[in-house]
């Protein structure tokens, strides 16, 4: 563990130097100064976790230290020393951010306590922000992988609209990941402290439904032998959501749209309603558009729904999302399975990206634990591919034959081949030649430092074009 780093501010030269001393007997590291002028230069060059300062300063006074300390480098504990030791002067430095005072003259011991504490102090700051940033990853926008343009700008609009409380239609194909993008609207709306809640209105029989979703009361249907909350009453104050909407009976979508236009709910064989505040998100694979034509799904709850479309582009309209999507699943699985040695062939990744994955990124997840799972050896190759991916040559007159090269080629060079070509049609404008391969930009960059296809082979390439 590197140690932490203390610097002390104090104009008189026994003191400063006798805290020093001490401090440095205990395992710290130290930098000392005579004023504040020379203390902010040093926190700006290194991060200090704690500033031990007097108040009283030639110059700048240790309440200004302090105060600029708290605004530009607001992790870094402050404890201010006095010699006069007011009530005064203490409430005043507590006030402006000081993690606790001492007055002067100073007790070692007194010192040593002091300094541990406001340190541990420091150090669970520190443990919460991670904690803080790992549920971030875990339920916020960081766990959908990709940086296509066409997801961006999909999570853009969702990112806008969590802090809202409008209600959300999430559209796209089975496996595009609509439950986990409704779950980071949650987790970025003020609704965060209150439950998420997901009924899956296609996985449940039309009796069971309206049970599941309003409850019931006692004796309202045989084998309602007690009273039961639904998920919507249970999730009050926090989101619903309605996955596969489009799957749901006509007759209780007037009851959604009664929850959503009124904010209450009518249990099975209650007499009255039960006032609820929940946010609705509904998810659907299916075109509610069409349904409404067909006389399927209800008009009006259809354009309650569609305050906040968001449509989740299917993974073949963002290829270059693929590498790092089969980058953080290996990652993933490699973890969750132990697996921490196994590697992965630069030879596989051809067979991902040239993929049309009609079922999407949870396709690609399954078929990337799968491979960790069964894989015999320390890496995996192309004997470890799914059979639907291990593409075989057919020999079927119906199938097209692949010419190729006659010398024997690696699929690493033939991939080399086709970002040289691509970028000097583009006349070495990296951008436009991952548009044309499509690959994301971070991608290529990848690929261009792999292959040491950078300096003057792009110069060149750029001078011919003009």
């Amino acid at each position: 563990m590197p140690k932490d780093r203390v610097l002390i501010v104090e104009d008189d030269d026994g003191q400063r130097q006798v805290t020093q001393v001490q401090l440095e007997r205990e395992g710290y590291e130290t930098n000392s100064v005579y004023s504040a002028e020379l203390a902010l230069p040093i926190l700006e060059r290194d991060l200090h976790q704690l500033v031990i300062a007097d108040l009283h300063l030639p110059g700048m006074s240790g309440l200004d230290l302090l105060k600029r300390i708290r605004a530009e480098y607001p992790e870094t504990v402050v404890i201010v020393m006095t010699a006069y030791g007011t009530l005064k002067t203490a409430v005043e430095a507590m006030r402006a951010g000081a993690y606790d005072y001492v007055a002067k003259p100073v007790h070692p011991y007194e010192l040593k306590m002091l300094v541990k504490r406001s340190l541990d102090h420091h150090h669970l700051i520190q443990e919460v922000q991670v904690l803080r940033s790992a549920l971030d990853r875990k339920y916020g926008f960081e766990e959908i992988v990709g940086s296509s343009k066409i997801l961006l700008s999909t999570l853009d609009i969702a990112a806008r609209i969590a802090a809202t409380d409008a209600t959300v239609l999430i559209l796209g194909e089975t496996g595009t990941g609509k439950e986990l993008v409704a779950k980071a609207i949650h987790q970025r709306s003020s609704r965060c402290d209150h439950p998420f809640t997901t009924i899956n209105c296609g996985a449940i029989s039309r009796e069971l439904l309206e049970s599941e979703l309003f409850g019931h009361v006692k004796g309202s249907f045989t084998g309602a032998l007690t009273h039961k909350r639904g998920k919507v009453e249970m999730a009050d104050g926090g989101t619903v959501l309605l996955d596969e909407i489009g799957e749901m009976p006509l007759d209780l979508q007037v009851r959604i749209l009664r929850l959503i236009q009124e904010r209450e709910i009518e249990k099975v064989g209650a007499t009255a309603a039960t006032k609820v505040d929940v946010r609705i998100v509904a998810a659907t694979h299916r075109s509610l558009a069409a349904m409404v034509k067909q006389g399927t799904f209800r008009e009006d709850l259809y354009y309650r729904l569609l305050v906040v479309p968001i449509k989740l582009p299917p993974l073949r309209e963002r290829p270059g999302d693929i590498e790092e999507l089969v980058q953080h699943f290996f990652a993933k699985f490699r973890a969750k399975h132990k697996r921490p040695d196994l590697t992965m062939s630069s030879e596989l990744m051809p067979f991902f990206v040239q993929y049309n994955w009609p079922g999407n990124v949870r396709e690609l997840e399954n078929a990337i634990e799968r491979m960790v799972l069964l894989s015999t050896s320390g890496e995996l190759t192309t004997n470890d591919l799914p059979d639907f991916l291990n593409l075989q040559e057919d020999d079927s007159e119906e199938s097209p034959r692949v010419a190729l090269p006659e010398n024997d080629l690696s699929l690493e060079d033939m991939e080399k081949r086709m970002i040289l070509r691509a970028l000097k049609q583009c006349g070495g404008n990296q951008t436009q030649a991952a548009r044309h391969l499509g690959l994301s930009r971070r991608t290529l960059a990848y690929r261009l430092e792999k292959y040491g296809i950078y300096g003057e082979k792009l110069k060149a390439m750029k001078h011919e074009a003009t």
